[in-house]
């Protein structure tokens, strides 16, 4: 592991691009726009942030984003490039918030850089010891899934919102009967009015009690508890009186601290959901990577992490998501893994299962359908068992198609969700 906290970053300048990670080095470090008397040779060898690797990769002829400054008002000719930047832990010690203000805070705002992104971070041992990451993770998710060997497979409530408690319940009821190990609300459903959280929570928990009493299986339920932090340790509470086993919180809505805060206190595994995303990351030379952003949320103590899914319904590519899936199974620190789960979800059905298992190499996942599983012809329990036959083809290696000729299921749903 590294001994400072390291950064990766795609940049493009119109100036020279050495000479531009030094001003965002100095910039997130002990520097400013002109020299000032307090930084010294020996405050500069203490606290500087240091330009440790940098690759030219290639040159575009217009900038990518507006307000770049050029190298002698010239801005006619943009390099790209990869740089690796490097702090001392000290500046700041191992904490997250500080960690995000330092390697993403006003360094996307300098003119030098007419695109820069966050491609990926690496950090010391001290961050280990500061935060307890994942407390459930994949052991812990399986266990109270009662999953062992194949993907959890599971889907979302849809309408997502327009739903009162009672139709929310009458809906889980048929999704447990479906076959399913997994449900969550809409990142859309919350508290409002219409369907308040203590309500929906005890009308849901009493059908997914009540099936596990006749059949031994409890679904897991991820509701979803975003809110302030107040809001979000009681609805937590009360999802843990009435025998819950999951909760859900909207990342980019409850911030940071509030996930941090959330997974100190929880007794649960925590759903991390990631809407919101497509404006940190969309702009492909502005913003994160998903590689670097998720480490931040596994490490405050994500136990689930959406990554979108092979062939879906929005703009990322197959290659970006198969990328985040593994990273979230990759280990952070030697003595502290810090794996979470990856979700696939988006238009997901069994056509994407045998391409998802090829990339990922693993069954350490959630396969969440919606459409997938409401839209089968033959009705949701069909729809769940095609999704099982599809993973249960992809597990053993034998072709869809060629599983298929035994399993009706799993060909009503390849015809179905053929194009």
């Amino acid at each position: 592991m590294p001994t400072r906290i390291e950064a990766d970053y795609l940049i493009e300048t119109a100036y020279d691009p050495r000479w531009a990670a030094e001003a965002a080095a100095g910039e997130q470090s002990s520097g400013t726009f002109v020299p000032v008397p307090g930084e010294t040779p020996e405050l500069k060898q203490r606290s500087a942030a240091r330009t440790e690797t940098l690759e030219i990769l290639g040159t575009s002829s217009s900038p990518s984003l507006p307000g770049a400054g050029g190298a002698n008002g010239s801005d006619t000719t943009f390099q790209r490039a990869k740089v690796t930047l490097s702090w001392p832990v000290e500046n700041i010690g191992p904490s997250l918030p500080n960690l995000v203000a330092t390697v993403a805070g006003n360094l996307f705002e300098l003119k030098q850089f007419s695109g820069l992104r966050l491609l990926d971070i690496r950090l010391p041992d001290a961050f280990a010891d500061a935060y307890a990451g994942p407390k459930f993770g994949i052991d812990g998710t399986r266990r109270l899934a009662g999953v062992a060997d194949r993907p959890i497979i599971g889907t979302i409530v849809k309408p997502s919102v327009g739903f009162g408690p009672k139709e929310t319940a009458a809906l889980t009821k048929l999704l447990c009967e479906a076959g399913l190990d997994f449900i969550k609300d809409d990142e859309l459903q919350s508290d409002g009015p219409a369907c308040p959280f203590e309500d929906r929570a005890r009308a849901v928990m009493r059908v997914i009690n009540d099936h596990a009493e006749r059949t031994g299986k409890k679904v897991m339920f991820a509701f979803n508890l975003t809110g302030e932090l107040d809001q979000m340790r009681r609805r937590h509470d009360l999802v843990l009186e009435l025998g819950g086993t999951c909760v859900m919180a909207s990342l980019n809505s409850v911030g940071l601290v509030g996930m941090i805060e959330l997974g100190r206190f929880t007794e649960l595994p925590i759903h991390a959901h990631r809407n919101g995303w497509g404006y940190l990351s969309r702009s492909p030379m502005l913003g994160w990577s998903y590689v670097a952003w998720q480490k931040i949320w596994r490490l405050a103590g994500a136990d689930h992490m959406h990554v979108n899914g092979l062939s879906n319904k929005f703009a990322e590519p197959d290659d970006s998501v198969v990328a985040s899936a593994r990273e979230c199974l990759t280990p952070m620190f030697a003595r502290k893994p810090c794996v979470s789960m990856p979700v696939f979800s988006s238009g997901q059905s069994a056509k994407q299962v045998p391409d998802t298992y090829a990339a990922l190499g693993s069954a350490d996942l959630i396969f969440a359908a919606g459409g997938g599983i409401m839209a089968h012809p033959d009705g949701p329990a069909a729809g769940v068992a095609s999704l099982r036959e599809a993973w249960d083809a992809a597990l053993t290696r034998v072709p869809l198609a060629d599983y298929a000729k035994d399993h009706a299921a799993l060909a009503k749903a390849l015809e179905t969700y053929a194009t």
